[in-house]
């Protein structure tokens, strides 16, 4: 429901709280603020999950390799924010940010660099309250929250409005939110985020296809897919890899890598655990696109 914060941001947080009861060695995601945004139920879940484990099975079943596949998710796009830290970019924007803690989790690595937090007012109001109440355990962090509803707001202004800094290297978070939308609409955003950043910009997003393979298989990913329409959001855009590619270089970008399943289980997960297949990511930078007016006057120079 639109008007009530996102019960998948919840439960993805959820998944990120159960990593935390593995030793160290064998987390894929290490997120010590993951239960601080858990409901009561959630709570109750994960105590089950903590106490026997079964409660994992179920999921490995209900929803196979889903689990595994949000952890490698967050983990992957952490990655390629810290090498994008320690370069040149100047912001961070995180797209439909839910619950994400990535503002406090790397405040050594972002040196007062913001982090504009962008979501529904329901979800970002609901993370506030929880973030006003532990205030005291948590470090310092320049948070920009930037309420949006995509239905009648304009993400620009927005941003605008909350300090954003046209122009300059930005590193963008799209994790989670690109199957919930459109084409039209996945379209739209990326070609707004390449406008209003600086050429070198960076983005990590994940996205979803249809799985190919025997009927079985197929069968069960879609399942797996169709879970989340419990949550009230279901999935809306899916695309192949193989596609991704030509699909984000006629928006102006340049893909740096595409990380499927295989990858992502050989990178990130030390024990039995398998990533869901129907879905990867992608990591992308930004690039100037010459329109046909400067590529004409470009020609007649040439000529001339």
């Amino acid at each position: 429901m639109r008007g009530e914060p996102s019960r998948t941001a919840e439960a993805v947080c959820w998944m990120r709280a159960t990593d935390q009861r593995r030793k160290p060695a064998d987390r894929i995601v290490d997120d010590p603020y993951a239960t601080l945004f858990l409901g009561p139920m959630s709570r109750a879940a994960l105590a089950m999950w903590e106490a026997s484990g079964r409660l994992g099975d179920l999921a490995q079943r209900f929803a196979p390799g889903l689990v595994a596949f949000v952890l490698c998710r967050h983990r992957y796009i952490d990655e390629c924010l810290l090498r994008a830290l320690a370069g040149t970019v100047e912001q961070v924007v995180i797209l439909g940010a839910g619950y994400d803690m990535r503002a406090y989790r790397f405040t050594r690595e972002l040196k007062n660099r913001p982090v504009f937090e962008v979501d529904h007012p329901a979800t970002s109001r609901r993370k506030a309250r929880i973030l006003a109440a532990h205030k005291r355990d948590l470090p310092v962090a320049d948070v920009r929250v930037v309420e949006v509803d995509f239905r009648k707001d304009s993400l620009r202004e927005r941003l605008r409005a909350s300090g954003f800094r046209r122009g300059v290297r930005t590193f963008f978070v799209w994790e989670g939110v690109a199957m919930y939308l459109s084409r039209d609409a996945v379209k739209k955003t990326l070609g707004e985020l390449r406008e209003i950043s600086a050429a070198g910009s960076e983005i990590a997003m994940d996205l979803w296809h249809l799985p190919e393979g025997s009927e079985l298989i197929s069968a069960a990913h879609r399942l797996s897919a169709s879970a989340l329409y419990l949550a009230g959001e279901p999935v809306t855009f899916a695309i192949h890899p193989e596609d991704a590619g030509p699909f984000l270089n006629r928006l102006g970008y340049r893909v740096l890598e595409i990380a499927e399943a295989p990858t992502l289980q050989s990178r990130y997960v030390h024990d039995r655990r398998r990533v869901y297949g129907p879905a990867y990511l992608v990591h992308a930078s930004t690039r100037r696109i010459r329109t046909a007016s400067k590529a004409a006057a470009a020609t007649k120079t040439r000529g001339a």
